[in-house]
């Protein structure tokens, strides 16, 4: 199984539609793609969520029970709507999950919730947040981020936080991009000069696939061995 974790910049910048666009991707090419999502906030139930709406946009053949461990109805963050619900995410229950997926699916796309610090249980003595997922499942990332202004500050902060911690940060997707707009160029430009990350597709406002920038998106998938 080869794998990947998409991170967003923060809450409300489409990171899900990112996935959803990654998903269809991999559907037309008829690659075979699992997706999973550890824990999610906000959404009575797993059709509604954000785990759902990929299932629809990619296509995928995927019961609730491998799309998503933990959902809870707050719209908080994790570890608040977790605490007010008494229901706590465990690590092993989410890599026994992750897992189960190697031997379905050839690829693996999984996402977290907002950006990189979010934090999925903070109780005394026992904290997990969504870094420590991702270096469980031992995956590369792809960081989805909004093409519109702000955009230069939180992929610098984003990518930086990721790489002084060991994350390897294989590209960058500007979601809501407009080729005609000087602003998003120069944002584009600014984000690879800044980061040292390269913007490997964009995404159009509505737009169904991710525009490549150079190589196929299965290409940054990375084998998975560390979980």
């Amino acid at each position: 199984m080869r794998g990947i974790f998409v991170t967003g910049t923060g809450t409300e910048i489409g990171k899900t539609y990112v996935c959803g666009a990654i998903a269809r991707y991999f559907t037309q090419k008829k690659l075979s793609l699992g997706y999973y999502k550890a824990a999610l906030s906000g959404a009575d139930c797993v059709e509604n969520s954000d785990a759902g709406y990929v299932r629809k946009a990619g296509g995928l053949d995927e019961d609730d029970a491998s799309l998503l461990s933990y959902l809870y109805s707050r719209p908080l963050s994790p570890h608040l709507a977790a605490r007010l619900e008494g229901r706590y995410a465990d690590l092993g229950v989410i890599l026994k999950a992750f897992r189960s997926l190697a031997g379905r699916y050839d690829y693996v796309l999984t996402e977290g919730a907002g950006g990189i610090v979010c934090p999925v249980v903070y109780e005394k003595g026992r904290r997990l947040f969504y870094e420590d997922i991702l270096k469980a499942m031992g995956l590369p990332v792809l960081v989805a981020a909004d093409a519109g202004l702000g955009t230069i500050n939180y992929c610098v902060l984003t990518c930086d936080y990721l790489k002084n911690r060991g994350f390897d940060v294989r590209g960058i997707i500007l979601n809501r991009y407009d080729e005609q707009s000087l602003m998003h160029r120069d944002n584009l430009f600014m984000v690879e000069e800044l980061t040292g990350v390269k913007v490997i597709a964009t995404l159009a406002e509505g737009a169904k696939i991710p525009q490549l920038r150079g190589r196929g998106l299965e290409e940054y998938f990375a084998d998975v061995s560390a979980c």
